[in-house]
């Protein structure tokens, strides 16, 4: 059992790494470095989608651990 949960958080960690990297992508240059790109004002399409997979997964990485940590 506690092997199983230690791969699926593997592949959980490894898609969110994924996600979050896909997210800074769709930001222009500025905005990955530090600065500020005020002229976006809302997600739509694509980036919404990859907006809440990015929380879902997270949100699933986080239940995966506190359950690897009750069991440990």
């Amino acid at each position: 059992m506690q092997l199983i949960l230690y791969i699926v958080q593997i592949i959980l960690a490894l898609t969110l790494v994924g996600l979050v990297l896909l997210q800074s992508k769709n930001m222009g240059s500025p905005a990955v470095f530090g600065g500020s790109d005020s002229f976006r004002a809302s997600r739509r399409g694509l980036e919404r989608t990859i907006f809440n997979l990015t929380a879902i997964v997270s949100g699933l990485f986080f239940v995966v651990s506190l359950i690897v940590v009750i069991i440990s």
